[in-house]
């Protein structure tokens, strides 16, 4: 696998960010997370005037062999449905993109189907959808370093335009499945509590979802053991568009980059990241808690603190989206608002 060079962000700076912040014309702390959001993107940047310019949303997509087994309640053809969809605006995270000036880039990593006549999908295709990990492997390592390489490499391709932040959705059925599976086995959780409706199973689709799920954890543990790396969980049970995914929020970690987390399944990710290199969690804003079950739970792993509690379940990464205007306020507060001295206020606390 790649590897990346991934450092905490540089702590030294904490005394002078919040000497800055304290010293705004507002009674101390009065604006609150805002004011906590100011300073991590302080840190990330390494600077008292930090910046969001060109706003990038990767919009990645890639179909599951485990969707075969009526783990969700859509057919995997609305995955090239809606990658179709997203090109003529027609998507929630084209809105979202609109309205908040991002730039969106839809790229194909997995589709089982041939979109290379649309332009507006990026063609990075690994290949068309992963094997089925009931049975086998979802991918080869081969497979799973490309997908690294594919994230590293369209992060780099925003660097190039000037972008400061980051979000990340993804398009996937049946990708509410191995983001259980992780959050399984990275969380040391029990499996039963990580398995949800995904995109609205009831309760009996809910239960065969966990018996399959549970099934294909047990068939790997047969067959490789208890003796398993990060890496090897990750290219078992992992879509391509999660494991581009993690090599984007690697190297926008490594690059100083802000990163939007959004729900469930980028959460997964996040967490898989985190696993990987812990210090890439100082450079992630988590954006959004939804109702998938388990969530909040897989939050808590890493000690986060959503901005937002929406109840959405879209994905696509709108919850990140709808977050930034939040985000985009602790910068302006640290660039814009003025300080006591200069306004000539008496400092009252």
């Amino acid at each position: 696998m790649k590897t990346f060079d991934i450092h905490p962000t540089d702590k030294s700076l904490e005394s002078v960010i919040w000497q800055k912040i304290d010293n705004l014309n507002k009674p101390k702390g009065s604006l609150g997370r805002l004011e906590e959001l100011a300073a991590q993107i302080c840190l990330i940047q390494g600077t008292l005037t930090p910046s969001l310019s060109h706003p990038c949303h990767l919009l990645l997509g890639g179909d599951h062999g485990i969707e075969r087994e009526g783990v969700s309640v859509s057919p995997r053809e609305v995955t090239w449905q809606q990658m179709i969809n997203f090109t003529r605006g027609g998507g929630g995270v084209n809105m979202f993109c609109r309205q908040h000036g991002f730039k969106l880039r839809i790229v194909d990593v997995g589709v089982d189907y041939d979109l290379s006549s649309f332009p507006d999908i990026i063609n990075r295709k690994i290949a068309r959808g992963t094997k089925n990990f009931l049975y086998e492997p979802a991918m080869s390592e081969v497979e799973f370093n490309q997908a690294i390489e594919t994230g590293s490499d369209l992060v780099d391709e925003c660097i190039e335009e000037g972008c400061r932040v980051l979000s990340i959705g993804e398009m996937g059925i049946g990708n509410t499945s191995p983001s259980s599976i992780w959050m399984s086995l990275f969380g040391d959780i029990p499996l039963q509590d990580c398995v949800g409706a995904g995109a609205g199973l009831d309760n009996a689709g809910i239960r065969h979802k966990y018996e399959v799920l549970k099934k294909a954890l047990e068939n790997y543990k047969t067959v490789n053991g208890q003796q398993s790396t990060v890496n090897d969980f990750l290219s078992y049970f992992g879509g391509f568009e999660m494991i581009t995914a993690i090599g984007a929020m690697l190297r926008a970690a490594e690059q100083h980059i802000v990163i939007l987390i959004d729900g469930f399944i980028m959460t997964a990710c996040a967490l898989a990241s985190i696993s990987l290199y812990p210090a890439s969690q100082d450079y992630m804003i988590f954006t959004h808690s939804g109702d998938e079950i388990g969530h909040k739970m897989m939050l808590d792993i890493v000690d986060a603190k959503p901005l937002l509690h929406l109840g959405l379940r879209l994905g696509e990464g709108t919850g990140a989206l709808c977050a930034f205007p939040i985000i985009d306020s602790a910068v302006r507060m640290m660039n814009e608002m003025n300080n006591f001295e200069n306004a000539k206020i008496t400092k009252y606390f």
